[in-house]
């Protein structure tokens, strides 16, 4: 079954340490084309999610949103720089001996100074991290993917069912041109006559116009491979596997049959059904468009 594009999912995991709210959109593009927001802590990880992703997901705009929320423990240290503190000190103490300054020196006045006490990041348990983002990034992927195939069922029956029509709108199309060469024979036979008279018309001659005629307007080809696309085109929107591009490509050779149907087109009749396939094709594009 043919699988969208265009689809959403959400997912959540969490620890003692972090929690994490994952969410995926896609929508469609000719390529994977991933963009992934996430805090610059977790920059590391980014890689593990495209590959991640890339396991599931071949065609689409993905956009990918991962939050952090750290629980429990404070992720943050404070460092006192000793030898630091120390030389303001004795800058200090030799700053009030030489202008024998009363102002006593205090640790509140010392901590003040720059980086005597400093404010760092404590080291990230790495693979405790992954193991807990994981699941979300899974459980994102697959709502992801069950949208995806919800609404690729819906452009499947669509694409179907629009093949049905095209089918439809051909058998009309190939009995309108069973008589198209009796009729022109017949025509010209009756002309003939009308100029000529009571001259002997030289049938070699007039079955050599037919057959001209016969090659020029013949459509019997044209129509034989229209039904083979059609064919083609539900066998492939029923595969399990990416088929975008594949009925793409069968569309536009629909078109090409249907465009030549219509340049050798001589009745009315079709040329009237040749702008209904065109109809139908055009929509069937619009949907595939849409198809991984």
């Amino acid at each position: 079954m043919s699988v969208s594009m265009t689809g959403f999912g959400r997912g959540e995991s969490q620890n003692e340490n972090y929690e994490f709210v994952v969410e995926v959109r896609s929508i469609n593009h000719k390529y994977l084309d991933m963009n992934i927001k996430m805090p610059k802590t977790l920059s590391f990880l980014e890689e593990k999610i495209r590959l991640l992703v890339k396991e599931s997901l071949t065609r689409g705009r993905i956009d990918i949103s991962v939050k952090l929320q750290t629980m429990g423990k404070n992720p943050v240290d404070l460092v006192f720089d000793e030898d630091l503190a120390t030389k303001y000190f004795n800058i200090l103490s030799e700053i009030r001996q030489k202008f024998s300054a009363k102002d006593d020196i205090s640790v509140t006045e010392i901590a003040k100074y720059p980086c005597v006490i400093n404010v760092e990041e404590k080291e990230q348990d790495e693979e405790e991290i992954w193991k807990t983002l994981v699941q979300a990034v899974e459980k994102a992927i697959l709502g992801l993917i069950q949208m995806r195939c919800k609404e690729g069922k819906k452009l499947t029956d669509d694409v179907i069912s629009r093949a049905e029509e095209l089918d439809s709108l051909i058998n009309e199309v190939e009995k309108h041109s069973l008589n198209l060469i009796d009729d022109y024979k017949e025509r010209l036979n009756q002309r003939i006559s009308e100029l000529t008279l009571d001259v002997e018309v030289d049938q070699s001659r007039l079955a050599q116009e037919v057959a001209i005629y016969a090659d020029k307007v013949g459509i019997d080809e044209e129509i034989v491979r229209f039904k083979s696309h059609i064919k083609q085109l539900k066998d492939t929107a029923i595969k399990n596997e990416p088929v975008g591009r594949k009925m793409d490509f069968i569309v536009q050779e629909m078109n090409r049959e249907v465009n030549t149907i219509g340049s050798k087109s001589t009745k009315l009749e079709i040329t009237n059904l040749v702008v209904e396939l065109k109809t139908v094709i055009e929509k069937i594009r619009e949907q595939i468009q849409n198809i991984e």
